[in-house]
């Protein structure tokens, strides 16, 4: 698609969309209603009569309207978008839109939790999924990724059993949206393969401070084929260009129950503010031939491509800039598979990518309750679908003629089947033998090298974070045993770190001797997993958050806290600076009643001190005026106010005082420190508001975590 070019996603959708804007009401069979009030009755204190059609039908829509959510995914927000190329690929690919520098794809993107349900919170620790649908003109393709570049096990055989020990426990149904619990880890402490996932899982990654914040990535190796036949190894990347950045577990726990929508809110809200969500898209390309180079298997999930081995080539742009029209048409109805390729791309004998293949058309069959879910306008194609496929549940394809077979000659052989060089599909030509067995290799035995190169990688705040956050979890699971046999896992990937939580729930840290499910019949369980392997990478700056974009405000959330009486001037000169950075503010008052200035304005808050919190906002302008800080200080707010402020503070949050605010700063915890601190910017600093800025870009200030854990 040309730049200038209309989207053709977009206008498909537009012709099907409707508007119920100076209309009048009808049934679904077109008939106008003069009155929804009342159902026919026989007089008006008489029964209801069984004719009332209209009654009917409008009831038992609404009794059908809920479908079974994804078992999976379930949780979910999505934009509309666009993904342009920006680097040609067509020396290892064909497919059409990574190989014409400047081509833009419409795209539609669902980023979701996996665990909890439609109704649970955005911000669990869990894996989010990323997945893309791009409308290309050669078909659909879906890259169905996470936010986590490796999975829990290695074949898809094990995958329900995952799912089964982290959904809520069968007899009582609790928790929901949590792997806190014993089942979950009871399979985990039995399951070395997952170490180097639960790695992630613990650190910050698994709760992350936006959508537009986070990597996603393809977990699996794929193939890219060229015009000659030739295959490269692919694993895809997307990078957030505002940097990875999480809140903190204290911080994701009360946003629940302050906002449990908060990262559908900031997606929704960044698209309506054009301050739209972007990644750049890479890739790792590995030629066929050097397969077997690394010391792991490219084909096993559970591991990673160490940037530092194979660079991440960018070679594009995706960017969100339209929100849905209607939520269940669209980000509910979105059906998703990794099967559904263009001429170009192609499967690795990834055992686990192998059984999703299966599982994606099963799933669509039982939510959306038909073949044709393809014919959702969600799902459509930019292309007209040719193909003699017929009837099915909910059809609405009107294809003409009287032929639905093929050959045929009564349609001259029509719709025919394409050449290769006319873009037909024809899947990579690979030569497969082998006897049947059900057996896994044996370079897929190592468990601990890549958990142990994430772990080593952490700065110090993000180890102490993940040290925690498995203290939290263990500390959930009520039987001893489990708690002892995960401690004895991870004494594999590092002794300090398993003493440290080892110690928080008194144990011991011993290592563990167990079988393994997962290794080669042939094998000796015992020496596998005492054997100490190191990763040929020994620290991967790429898997740090520390190491991330920290030079912008945009879409971030700063909270302005004022009384009556505040200073317009100073309010609005910072206001104007921080918007012009894309960052958006946000008024904190003693109440939603507007706040009158010093200058005889008036100011409307978004929220009041007690109906959000210091957690909702990445950084907090306590506003100038004497006034203002009085209302603020009175014995029925000064507890409010002062509790905002300790909390970011706690959080590592920036904090600018504004002139006037004397009493506040001394009566918070943030006072009297014997040196510059770096998280609190006052009225006497030089260019507060750029100090206030800068700092604000840097996230968090982390020096106060060292200092508090030192």
């Amino acid at each position: 698609m040309k730049k200038n070019e209309p989207n053709k996603k977009t206008e498909q959708l537009e012709t099907l969309s409707t508007s119920n804007e100076n209309t009048e009401l009808t049934t679904n069979q077109g008939l106008k209603i003069n009155n929804n009030q009342d159902s026919l009755k026989a007089g008006n204190r008489g029964p209801t009569l069984l004719e009332d059609f209209i009654l009917r039908e409008k009831i038992t829509h609404f009794d059908h309207e809920r479908i079974p959510e994804r078992i999976v995914h379930a949780r979910g927000s999505g934009a509309h978008g666009v993904f342009k190329l920006t680097k040609s690929l067509g020396h290892v690919t064909t497919a059409k839109f990574l190989t014409e520098v400047g081509k833009e794809t419409p795209v539609f993107v669902r980023f979701s939790t996996v665990a909890g349900s439609r109704g649970s919170t955005d911000l669990p620790r869990d894996v989010r999924g990323f997945a893309v649908k791009f409308y290309t003109e050669e078909g659909n393709y879906d890259l169905v990724a996470n936010n986590m570049p490796v999975f829990f096990i290695q074949d898809a055989i094990k995958f329900p059993d995952l799912v089964h020990a982290v959904k809520p426990e069968p007899d009582n149904e609790i928790p929901q949206a949590a792997s806190a619990h014993d089942t979950f880890w009871d399979f985990i402490s039995l399951m070395p393969e997952s170490m180097h996932m639960i790695m992630w899982l613990m650190s910050d990654r698994a709760i992350p401070r936006s959508f537009s914040m986070m990597e996603g990535f393809g977990v699996h190796s794929f193939k890219f084929i060229n015009e000659e036949g030739k295959s490269h190894f692919v694993k895809f990347h997307f990078k957030p260009k505002l940097g990875v950045h999480s809140v903190a577990w204290d911080e994701a726990q009360k946003i629940s129950g302050v906002d449990p929508d908060f990262l559908r809110r900031d997606l929704w809200d960044s698209i309506e503010n054009k301050s739209f969500p972007e990644w750049e898209f890479g890739v790792q390309l590995i030629p066929e031939e050097d397969e077997h180079k690394f010391d792991f298997d490219l084909l096993d999930p559970t591991k990673i491509v160490p940037e530092e081995e194979v660079p991440v080539e960018i070679v594009g742009t995706l960017t969100l800039n339209k929100n849905p029209d209607n939520f269940f048409a669209e980000t509910e109805q979105v059906a998703f598979h990794p099967g559904h390729l263009v001429p170009g791309i192609d499967f690795s004998n990834d055992p686990l990518l192998q059984g999703r293949l299966f599982s994606y058309t099963d799933t669509q069959l039982s939510r959306l309750g038909s073949p044709n879910f393809h014919e959702i306008p969600i799902n459509r194609s930019i292309n007209t679908v040719h193909n003699n496929q017929r009837d099915g549940h909910m059809r609405q394809q009107i294809v003409k003629g009287k032929v639905s077979y093929e050959p045929n000659s009564i349609a001259q052989g029509c719709p025919f089947q394409s050449m290769i060089k006319d873009g037909g599909f024809a899947s990579h030509q690979e030569k497969v033998s082998g006897q049947k067995v059900r057996e896994r290799s044996k370079s897929f035995v190592d468990h601990y090298s890549q958990a142990k190169l994430f772990y080593n990688s952490q700065s110090t705040p993000e180890k102490i974070h993940l040290q925690n956050a498995l203290i939290f979890e263990l500390s959930k699971v009520t039987m001893p045993h489990i708690r002892e046999r995960v401690v004895g896992q991870l004494t594999y990937i590092d002794m300090t770190l398993a003493w440290r939580v080892a110690e928080k729930l008194g144990l011991e840290a011993k290592k563990l001797d167990m079988p393994n499910q997962s290794i080669p019949a042939d094998s000796d369980p015992k020496d596998l997993q005492s054997k100490e392997i190191e990763p040929k990478t020994k620290i991967s700056e790429a898997l740090s958050m520390q190491n991330t974009v920290k030079n912008t405000i945009a879409s971030r959330v700063i909270g302005f806290i004022m009384g009556n009486g505040v200073d317009a001037d100073q309010v609005s000169q910072l206001k104007s600076k921080i918007e012009e950075q894309g960052a958006r503010v946000q008024i904190i008052a003693t109440s939603m009643a507007p706040v009158k200035t010093n200058n005889g304005d008036t100011l409307t808050p978004q929220h009041s001190l007690t109906s959000t919190a210091s957690v909702c906002f990445d950084a907090l302008y306590i506003c100038p005026g004497e006034d203002s800080t009085k209302e603020l200080s009175a014995p029925e707010n000064k507890h409010l106010t002062l509790h905002f402020i300790n909390e970011a503070y706690k959080h590592c949050k920036t904090i600018y005082f504004g002139e006037g605010t004397d009493t506040l700063y001394k009566s918070s915890n943030v006072a009297y420190k014997k040196h510059e601190d770096p998280a609190i910017v006052t009225a006497s600093d030089q260019n507060g508001g750029d100090k206030f800025i800068k700092a604000i870009a840097q996230h968090r200030v982390w020096e106060l975590e060292k200092e508090r854990n030192s």
